[in-house]
């Protein structure tokens, strides 16, 4: 196997840039590097979801990377662009604050998942951790009990080099947090993204007149933002984004290479989502800060073994989980979770509808993050496969608003961040297709006779019983027709992953965990 850490022996990725700067003769990461400049290495995570498996697969890869040594002289740097945390839960959210401690990293973005919590408990979650918390667009009044715990920017030197760190948080940040409206009360909210591009361009100017010509900005603004920013800004040398759930792999202009306002050239990175790859950036600035030579290489956790001191100090957290069953048949992981097809999220979706006794069961694929293997299965694996921890509620939503809740996740195919996700379903089947229109749909009752439905002409005066959980029928995600937590006529104590269990439980034989064709993707 391939080590993702070394230089030396990975493939090499260059481009001659279009700068006027531009490095001539053997674009290679030997030892050859030019006087005067200044080789890089950055460990980043991002969108990591809580996902403590793969964080202790990541703790034993990151010992690696530390062991590692160059034959060059290499500063090395630990950065996290955020979501690295997820949901209510306070030992989730104390095992990713010590995830980032044992891996060394000194800075993350702030991503919305850190703000799943109440602002009173992100305040004091962001009073204790071990790094600085990164959001130079974060909108607060100066008595804002908030502010004071997330900077702007900061400094990082090594060898003497310094390098300057910048942080942004979603733009879209108030839309995707379940207490969105208690942060508005609490004075916090995120620029619209002309006015991040001017906050982070003030940031860099700052640094700048500090001495600082080599500049990272942790982004959780997702991808196509972080395009813009790369062109719409100057002096900003690497975006490490977040956000969006993209896996940039390697380099390649117009991909995750872009050129600044100035004509320099600006690395983009990220490395999908729920922990599944990390990647390591390495770099050559010349002594004006420029980029002249860049490789990224990003590699699956699943490559690593889970760090024995990490999965104790997590265990002592959650407690030792529990085998609760076996699983005959598994499908592997999705590439992309969002619009491709989960029968995992199918299992889960039948067994909140069976425990609920709901006509129809509906999960955005947002709320899917785990997978399992064949073989034996435990509650830790279940609690994360959805991770948010939200509960389910029962409540009567007409055809038309379930008909044009899947319209409007069908739309996820075209643009380029794919959200919010398709939408899972249990007691419907339809027809989705790549160019986001959703052509056929049918309601499966209880007995397993199919009720076509129009999708062109739902009914207003149609009226079915839906389980959902508290996140969606609170019209999150943009999903404003599905608004109706208040009106819900049963709210349960479980959320998807203890239907889940409850399933597993009732199995007397392994359980086939497999696409039955309730949603067919065409082209």
């Amino acid at each position: 196997m391939i080590s993702p850490i070394s230089m030396e022996t990975t493939n090499l990725i260059y481009n001659r840039f279009k700068s006027q700067k531009k490095l001539k003769g053997n674009n290679s990461f030997g030892s050859d590097g030019l006087a005067g400049n200044t080789r890089t290495s950055i460990f980043y995570v991002n969108d990591y979801h809580g996902k403590a498996i793969n964080m202790e697969r990541t703790v034993t890869a990151s010992n690696q990377f530390d062991s590692f040594v160059p034959s060059v002289q290499t500063d090395k740097l630990k950065l996290a662009s955020g979501d690295i945390m997820l949901g209510e839960d306070k030992k989730i959210n104390q095992i990713a604050i010590n995830f980032l401690k044992f891996i060394g990293v000194t800075a993350s973005a702030v991503g919305n998942h850190e703000c799943d919590m109440k602002s009173k408990e992100f305040t004091e979650l962001a009073k204790n951790v071990d790094y600085k918390l990164l959001a130079c667009n974060m909108k607060t009044s100066p008595d804002s009990e908030i502010a004071g715990h997330i900077e702007k920017s900061y400094i990082e030197e090594h060898n003497g080099h310094k390098y300057g760190i910048i942080g942004v948080l979603p733009t879209d940040l108030i839309s995707r947090v379940k207490y969105g409206k208690v942060f508005q009360d609490q004075k916090l909210e995120p620029a619209n993204i002309d006015e991040t591009i001017a906050d982070i361009q003030l940031e860099v100017e700052k640094l700048k007149k500090q001495g600082v010509n080599k500049i990272i900005l942790l982004s959780h603004s997702g991808y196509g933002y972080d395009i813009k920013i790369a062109k719409e800004t100057e002096g900003v040398d690497v975006i490490l984004g977040g956000h969006s759930h993209n896996l940039l792999t390697g380099m390649k202009e117009g991909v995750n290479l872009f050129y600044s306002k100035s004509g320099e050239p600006v690395v983009i990175t990220q490395a999908g989502r729920d922990g599944k790859n990390f990647g390591i950036l390495n770099l050559e600035f010349d002594k004006d800060g420029v980029i002249k030579k860049v490789q990224n290489n990003v590699a699956t956790t699943r490559m690593f073994s889970r760090n024995l001191v990490a999965r104790n100090f997590f265990e002592n957290i959650l407690g030792k989980p529990e085998v609760v069953g076996r699983i005959n048949i598994a499908p592997p992981p999705l590439k992309n979770d969002l619009i491709e097809i989960s029968p995992l999220a199918y299992y889960g979706l039948d067994a909140i509808r069976e425990r609920s006794g709901a006509d129809i069961a509906i999960v955005g694929a947002a709320n899917i993050r785990g997978y399992v293997e064949k073989g034996k299965i435990d509650t830790r694996t279940i609690s994360e496969i959805s991770p948010f921890k939200n509960k389910i509620v029962k409540v009567n939503y007409t055809e038309k608003e379930i008909v044009d809740s899947i319209k409007f996740c069908a739309k996820s195919f075209l643009n380029r961040n794919n959200k919010p996700g398709i939408m899972y379903v249990s007691g419907l089947k339809y027809t989705v297709s790549k160019n986001g229109l959703v052509y056929d749909m049918s309601f499966i009752d209880k007995n397993g006779n199919e009720v076509p439905i129009d999708v062109n002409n739902p009914r207003s005066d149609k009226i079915y019983s839906v389980a959902i959980n508290d996140y969606y029928s609170s019209g999150n995600d943009e999903l404003s027709m599905l608004n109706k937590y208040d009106q819900a006529v049963e709210k349960y104590p479980w959320d998807l992953n203890s239907c889940v269990e409850w399933k597993i439980r009732q199995s007397s034989t392994p359980v086939d965990i497999v696409d039955d064709g309730r949603i067919k993707i065409v082209d």
